[in-house]
């Protein structure tokens, strides 16, 4: 499987979106046994000298399908059972920060705040979007 390109993205279909937004309910919930999220969304994580690893989570049945993106604290060293998460019906794979962006400015053309924080023991964690947020693609 390979990270989705961003022609491959303005292939979705609405039948995509609404698998999408399934999915990254479904992968909220799950996540929520392990970390807390904050109600309301923040800036853009995507920041010239920032601290994060990027990971972008794909419908492991078709990769264009991109559930989620999230920027990891690099310092942060209570990782999650990715395995028990993820099931088999998702993949993860690290991005490059660029990479990242390109791929969230598709899906969420909106300029910033398309992130919530996440926390492990009240100390923001990572940041993350969810495929839920689309409300179209650019």
């Amino acid at each position: 499987m390979e990270i989705p390109t961003i022609d491959q993205i303005k292939t979705l279909n609405l039948d995509d979106l609404a698998i999408m937004n399934e999915l990254s309910i479904s992968f909220r919930k799950k996540l929520l046994k392990y970390i807390n999220i904050d109600p309301f969304t923040s800036k853009d994580p995507f920041e010239e000298n920032d601290d994060y690893n990027y990971y972008i989570i794909l419908d492991s049945s078709k990769s264009q399908r991109v559930v989620s993106i999230i920027a990891e604290d690099k310092n942060d060293s209570n990782q999650l059972p990715w395995d028990i998460i993820l099931e088999n019906k998702l993949s993860r794979f690290q991005i490059s920060k660029n990479d990242a962006a390109a791929l969230k400015y598709e899906l969420m053309p909106k300029d910033t705040n398309n992130f919530y924080p996440y926390r492990k023991l009240t100390r923001i964690a990572g940041y993350i979007m969810f495929a839920f947020q689309i409300c179209g693609l650019h």
